[in-house]
């Protein structure tokens, strides 16, 4: 029976623990009937929820935690989970390095360790993510690249797996963690089952649920000014050497400074405000896949299909089937009319 210990870490999001519990809790009905007769009806999962010393603990929004044991009474077990906070991560720089121990010992036994969300930051910080694949909350992505360069971070997967390290994206795809779990410690039909009782699809990319956020945390006046203009201006036609010029800049040094200040080169930052006005308008209205394209700035609506779902992973009108916010009626059938028996 696969044994899994969920770490209960101050200011953790509870959610991750007792979502796990959860699932985990439904697969253990799924397979006792699936498989009765068999294996005296015992369950696939246990689980024990840990704190380093044992002592409850509180999580983010006065949730305390109530662990069964402390990390040091854990002598055996299958898979380690470390769930996702809210910031401010007060954990960075600051993990317990007889948490780090605990995690690389159980590692070394060939023990799954695995993350939901920001959760990532934690193992990290432990420095045994270096040199692997792995993904976080895409919210956070630039600021763990800052903060751990040696991480091969890929922040539009949902989820990762390299060298017994499991990551998975922001907060909800811990039961995309679930079900792959589910999947690896039973099999495929029970994982399917699981799937469809949480309501979940398949789900390979969190693309889809990207927020452009407008990269503007650094101190390049000249780049700011740039930003602002295509922000204004993205529906009309703006040419970056034009913009360089205006701003007394080289094109090749303006490209360069660009990229540095904001991480993107200024043709992909204006591609991403017309994505994200685009996605605003499919999200919102019910005008066309035509009209829209003229209004975000673009001229043939098959280019700007490619774009949008090479940015996203969904085209235009998967997008607004996903995210749309306008209510669809109701039909209301026809009134029926009374008569009065006799």
């Amino acid at each position: 029976m696969p044994h899994l210990t969920l770490l209960a870490f101050q200011n953790c999001a509870a959610s991750a623990i007792y979502g796990c519990i959860d699932a985990f809790a439904i697969s253990n009905r799924w397979y006792g009937q699936l498989n009765q007769g068999e294996d005296d009806g015992a369950p696939l999962f246990s689980w024990d929820i840990a704190s380093i010393d044992g002592k409850p603990v509180e999580a983010e929004g006065r949730v305390t935690v109530t662990p069964h044991c402390s990390i040091h009474e854990v002598e055996s077990t299958d898979f380690i989970l470390i769930p996702g906070f809210l910031p401010p991560l007060d954990f960075i720089g600051d993990v317990p390095k007889e948490l780090t121990a605990w995690i690389r010992r159980h590692h070394e036994k060939d023990v799954l360790v695995g993350t939901t969300c920001t959760g990532t930051f934690l193992l990290a910080e432990t420095g045994l993510l270096d040199g692997k694949t792995a993904t976080t909350n895409l919210k956070f992505s630039r600021y763990f690249q800052k903060l751990y360069p040696a991480v091969n971070l890929k922040p539009e997967r949902i989820l990762t797996e390299d060298s017994g390290f499991l990551c998975s994206g922001a907060t909800t795809s811990v039961f995309d963690l679930c079900v792959y779990l589910i999947e690896k410690f039973g099999y495929e039909e029970l994982a399917v089952l699981c799937s469809k009782a949480l309501l979940m699809e398949p789900r390979y990319s969190q693309s889809p649920y990207t927020i452009f956020e407008f990269q503007k945390d650094h101190t390049d006046t000249a780049v700011k000014e740039a930003q602002c203009y295509m922000e204004e201006r993205f529906t009309t036609h703006i040419s970056v050497e034009a913009l360089a010029c205006d701003l007394g800049i080289s094109p090749r040094h303006f490209v360069r400074r660009f990229k540095s200040a904001t991480g993107d080169s200024p043709l992909l930052y204006l591609q991403r405000i017309r994505i994200e006005a685009a996605k605003q308008k499919l999200e919102k209205t019910v005008e066309s896949i035509e009209e829209i394209t003229q209004q975000v700035g673009y001229e043939d609506p098959n280019s700007f299909r490619k774009l949008f779902k090479k940015t996203t992973g969904l085209s235009p009108r998967e997008y607004r089937n996903r995210f749309t916010r306008l209510l669809k009626p109701v039909p209301v059938s026809p009134k029926r009319r009374f008569v009065h028996p006799g």
